[in-house]
């Protein structure tokens, strides 16, 4: 992904808060699956969190059953209050982590990047499902499934490109 390699990290950094919009968790299971990767220098890799091989494990399994819980006819909104806030947080931990240089500097920005990028995406992640969904006459699952693999080789391109 030569287009991606030259993103600054706080483009990044809100590149990867969108995709928390579309599944908060996911861009930090990717972040946890890459930890070792060469592809993905970073200094977050070795953050605690993702060297530990119970929070890499714990990140994972966040990712995978945010995908299948996203689903079930009982998950709320994205859009709706609580989740919302949980995708602006986990926008705000990705986008610090992704623009985390080891330097300084870029954290905070890289956090308010990351969670600005999650609300933005959240709202376009909704619409653009809703739209899907009422254009085409598929099933919700269907347009759900297309949005995850969106989502998760999108973050595996932007996290693999340095």
């Amino acid at each position: 992904m030569s287009t991606t390699s030259t993103l600054p990290p706080l483009a990044r950094a809100a590149l990867l808060g969108l995709l928390s919009g579309s599944r908060s968790a996911t861009p930090l299971a990717v972040l946890a699956l890459n930890q070792g990767a060469e592809e993905a220098r970073g200094a977050w890799q070795s953050w605690p969190l993702f060297r530990a091989p119970l929070g890499r494990a714990a990140l994972v399994a966040a990712g995978a059953g945010e995908l299948v819980g996203d689903k079930l006819p009982t998950t709320p909104s994205r859009i709706a209050a609580g989740p919302l806030f949980g995708r602006a947080l986990a926008g705000a931990v990705v986008g610090l982590a992704i623009s985390d240089t080891g330097r300084g500097g870029l954290r905070v920005s890289g956090a308010v990047a990351g969670a600005l990028g999650a609300l933005a995406g959240s709202w376009l992640f909704y619409r653009a499902r809703k739209t899907a969904v009422d254009g085409t006459g598929l099933p919700d699952a269907v347009v759900a499934l297309a949005e995850d693999a969106l989502t998760v080789s999108s973050a595996f391109a932007l996290v693999r490109s340095r």
